[in-house]
């Protein structure tokens, strides 16, 4: 414990050391982090206010949006300040925070696209029963689900690298704090531990995505008994629920699948689903979703009057 006390803060490079590159940077990440919480933010106001969204799958596409906005938050403000600042430092604590967030709500998404999969199976070969199956209270359940499953995939991190020995040095070739970087500044043999990264990230991403793929291909198989609206509508949401699940998982598995190490390309993978994806998510949703852009027209045909 006393090792790690020898560490109080850590240096964070950062994407690039160009001074060109880090401005150009800072306006193109403020850009992107300014239309992902608008995206995300008034996906969940539309939701909340319009009396028409009022079925499950709006409501776990609320929290979704929720849940990237609060995500993106976690990595983009301070690394957007970072690109500005001379001392590009990070305290313990802060970095064990941002890292305990950054995968907490990181792993609930995951559970979510679950979630969010086994509500369009429900409604398309069960539609029935739907409302039934997917009560309110089930619905809750399921997010509370989620949210658990995400508490407890961070928790066993933080475990593990909070009670590392840092004793120097204490620079960290990334833009923000996480496994496979702190792994490499601890002093002391943490293969095990990347270990239990690579079961915990790898083999979570893996056996989800799989699972993912598999709902929706069970999906698809059964839209040959619907009607050509019906399918058509059907496709146009399982297409945009596919696009997010393989932005989202594409990066992570490529991240964590693999023996613990750090990598040049990992920069730029973690931009992409932690920074990129959120953003993309609000459009995705909507453009494709016809009872969302016709509840977003109406909100704001109100709000003119």
């Amino acid at each position: 414990m006393e090792q790690r006390n020898n560490v109080t803060e850590f240096v964070l490079l950062g994407l690039t050391q160009s001074l060109q590159g880090q401005r150009i940077s800072f306006v193109v990440f403020l850009f992107i982090y300014i239309v992902t919480m608008v995206g995300n933010l008034l996906v969940v106001w539309t939701v909340v206010v319009s009396p028409t969204l009022d079925a499950p799958m709006y409501f776990f596409l609320g929290y979704l949006s929720f849940m990237d906005a609060v995500f993106s938050t976690t990595v983009t403000p301070n690394m957007i300040i970072n690109l500005l600042s001379v001392k590009k430092t990070i305290s313990f604590q802060a970095c064990m925070s941002q890292l305990f967030l950054e995968h907490l709500f990181g792993g609930a998404e995951i559970i979510l696209l679950v979630v969010m999969a086994y509500d369009r199976y429900v409604a398309i070969c069960k539609p029935l029963h739907y409302l039934t199956i997917m009560n309110q209270r089930v619905c809750i359940l399921l997010l509370l689900l989620a949210c658990l499953g995400g508490f407890l995939h961070t928790v066993v991190h933080l475990l593990f690298v909070y009670n590392l020995p840092f004793c120097g040095p204490n620079v960290i070739d990334h833009f923000m704090c996480d496994m496979y970087p702190l792994l490499k500044l601890a002093c002391t043999d943490t293969y095990v531990i990347g270990l239990t990264v690579v079961a915990n990230d790898g083999i979570m991403c893996v056996g989800i995505f799989v699972l993912l793929l598999i709902s929706y291909g069970f999906i698809l198989h059964s839209l040959k008994n619907l009607s050509q609206e019906g399918r058509r509508k059907a496709l146009s949401t399982c297409g945009s629920h596919i696009t997010v699940v393989v932005l989202f998982f594409i990066p992570c598995i490529f991240m964590y699948v693999r023996p613990p190490s750090t990598l040049p390309i990992d920069k730029s993978l973690t931009v992409f689903y932690t920074i990129i994806t959120p953003m993309l998510n609000p459009f995705i949703y909507t453009l494709r979703n016809g009872e969302m852009k016709s509840a977003m027209k109406k909100l704001w045909i109100r709000k003119r009057k």
